[in-house]
C-alpha cells in the first residue's frame, strides 16, 4: 500500500520589481525541492510568505499592509525582501511576525521556514523541474544577472537594502538560460540594477561555458544570449542598462537579430543640473547623438525609459529641456513618475522642493509629448508585418507582445484569432494603431 505523505503547505505573497519576483521563484524552488506545497490562498496555507517592497514610501506601506492582511488571514507570517532590511520598521507595525530577513537572503528564509515549518521527511526533488519554478507565464522568464547596486543616486535607497553589486558568473548565468530555453521559454528578460555594469565587482572574471572563455561582462553575456537565440529562436530582451560607452557593442547583435532591438535605460532625466542632483552614473553629453547613431545602425530600435519629474530644485528650464530631448531622441515607451521623497533618500534634503501641483501640472505634459511620440510610432506601423508572441487567448482573440514591448510595462498587439496558443510567435501584419497598441491579422 502508497504511503500518503503529508506535505507542509506554504503561501506565498510577492510584491515588486521583477527582481523580487525571481527571488521569489528561487524560494519557491527551494520549497518545493524540500517537499513543501504552495498554498493558493491564505487559508490552505500552514504558514505564509510575505515578499515585500521598500523602493517608495508608497510601496513600503503597500508592503505593511499585504503583512497584515497575511496575519489576519493567516496568522502565521514570515517577511523577506526588500522592506525586511529594516526589520524594525516592520516588528514595530507587526509584531507578531514570526521572521524577518531582507532581500535575496534565501538560506535564512529557509531557515525561518524550517523553523516554524518543518519539512516532510522525503523531500520530492522529482517534482522541480531542471529550469526551477517559476511565477511568470511558461514562455517567458526573468534572466537575474546580479544582485545590488554601486550607484548612489541621490533618491534610491536601492545599496542600503540590497547591498553594492554582486554579479553571478557568467556561465552560471548562460546555463540557466540555457535550461530556460530547453524548458521552452520563448523570451528571456535579462534583469539587474545595473545590467551594464555587469562584472565590474568581480574583475571581469573568465569561465567557461560551451568549451570557450568568456569573460563576466556585458557583452559576453550578450554573445551567449546570442548564440541561444540562434539555437532555439527564444527572444533576448534587455532591461535596466545605464548607456555606458560599451552598449554601443550590443549595437551589431541587434542589428543580425541575436538580441531583440529593444533597450531599457532608465535616464530619469535630461537636464544636467538635475542629473547631477540626483547623482546619475554615466554621462549625458551627447546621449541624443549617440541614440542617433544606434538607430542608423540599428533601424528598428526601440528604446524604453523611466523618467521623474518635480525633482528637488527642477526649474521650468531643466523641463523644457527634457521635453526637447524627449522629441529629439524619440523615447518610444517611457514611464513618468512625480517625484517623491523615499524615507532614507538623500534628496529629501535637497534644497528647493517643487509644490505638488507643480508636479502634477509637469506630468501631465510630459505624458502629452510622450503619447505623441508613441502614437506616431503606431501609426508609422500600419501596414507592415512584424513578429508577435502571443500571451493569452481567449473567446474575443488572441493578445500578444511585439519585439517592440516588454510585458506588463509597453504595448500589446489584438489579433482576431482564438486558434492561437501563449507561447506561439507568429507574423502579423498591422491593420491599426494608438498609442503604445498595435490591432494586427496573422499572415500565413
Amino acid at each position: 500500500m502508497a504511503t500518503t505523505l503529508n506535505q507542509p503547505k506554504v503561501g506565498i505573497v510577492s510584491l515588486g520589481c521583477p527582481k523580487a519576483l525571481v527571488d521569489s521563484e528561487r524560494i519557491i524552488t527551494r520549497l518545493r525541492a524540500e517537499g513543501y506545497q504552495i498554498a493558493p490562498d491564505y487559508k490552505g496555507a500552514d504558514l505564509v510568505l510575505v515578499n515585500t517592497c521598500g523602493f517608495l514610501d508608497s510601496a513600503r506601506a503597500e508592503s505593511l499592509d499585504a503583512i497584515g492582511e497575511a496575519i489576519n488571514e493567516n496568522g502565521k507570517v514570515i517577511v523577506t525582501g526588500c522592506l525586511g532590511a529594516e526589520a524594525s520598521v516592520i516588528t514595530d507595525r507587526h509584531p507578531g511576525v514570526l521572521a524577518v530577513t531582507g532581500p535575496h537572503q534565501y538560506e535564512q528564509v529557509m531557515d525561518a521556514v524550517h523553523t516554524h515549518l518543518p519539512a516532510p521527511d522525503h523531500p520530492f526533488v522529482s517534482l522541480v523541474p531542471e529550469s526551477g519554478v517559476r511565477l511568470t507565464p511558461r514562455h517567458y522568464a526573468y534572466l537575474k544577472i546580479s544582485e545590488g547596486c554601486n550607484n548612489r543616486c541621490s533618491f534610491c535607497i536601492i545599496p542600503s537594502l540590497r547591498g553594492d553589486l554582486a554579479s553571478r558568473r557568467i556561465d552560471a548565468v548562460l546555463r540557466e538560460a540555457e535550461q530556460l530555453t530547453r524548458a521552452g521559454v520563448k523570451e528571456i528578460l535579462v534583469i539587474s540594477q545595473d545590467t551594464s555594469a555587469y562584472g565590474l565587482d568581480v574583475k571581469y572574471a573568465p569561465y567557461k561555458w560551451r568549451d570557450k572563455e568568456r569573460q563576466t561582462r556585458f557583452k559576453d553575456l550578450c554573445e551567449g544570449l546570442g548564440e541561444l537565440q540562434r539555437e532555439s529562436g527564444a527572444w533576448v530582451r534587455l532591461h535596466y542598462v545605464y548607456p555606458y560607452p560599451h552598449v554601443d557593442d550590443v549595437m551589431p547583435m541587434m542589428a543580425d537579430g541575436r538580441i531583440l532591438p529593444y533597450l531599457d535605460i532608465p535616464f530619469q532625466h535630461s537636464s544636467p543640473n538635475v542629473l547631477k542632483a540626483m547623482r546619475r552614473p554615466a554621462n549625458i553629453d551627447r546621449t541624443a547623438e549617440r541614440i542617433a547613431k544606434w538607430r542608423s545602425e540599428v533601424p528598428d530600435l526601440v528604446l524604453r525609459s523611466s523618467f521623474i519629474v518635480g525633482f528637488p530644485g527642477e526649474t521650468e528650464e531643466d523641463f523644457e529641456h527634457l521635453l526637447s530631448w524627449m522629441q529629439e531622441t524619440r523615447i518610444e515607451r517611457a514611464g513618468c513618475f512625480k517625484y517623491e521623497n523615499v524615507t532614507g533618500a538623500a534628496s529629501a534634503a535637497l534644497p528647493g522642493h517643487v509644490p505638488e501641483e507643480v508636479k502634477e501640472e509637469r506630468w501631465h505634459r510630459f505624458m502629452a509629448v510622450q503619447s505623441k511620440i508613441a502614437d506616431a510610432r503606431a501609426q508609422a506601423m500600419v501596414g507592415q508585418t512584424i513578429d508577435v508572441i502571443i500571451d493569452e487567448v481567449d473567446e474575443d482573440g488572441a493578445v500578444g507582445r511585439s519585439k517592440a514591448d516588454a510585458p506588463e510595462i509597453d504595448g500589446s498587439v489584438f489579433i482576431d484569432d482564438t486558434t492561437l496558443k501563449p507561447g506561439d510567435i507568429v507574423k502579423a501584419k498591422v491593420h491599426a494603431g494608438e498609442q503604445v497598441d498595435l490591432w494586427a491579422e496573422v499572415v500565413l
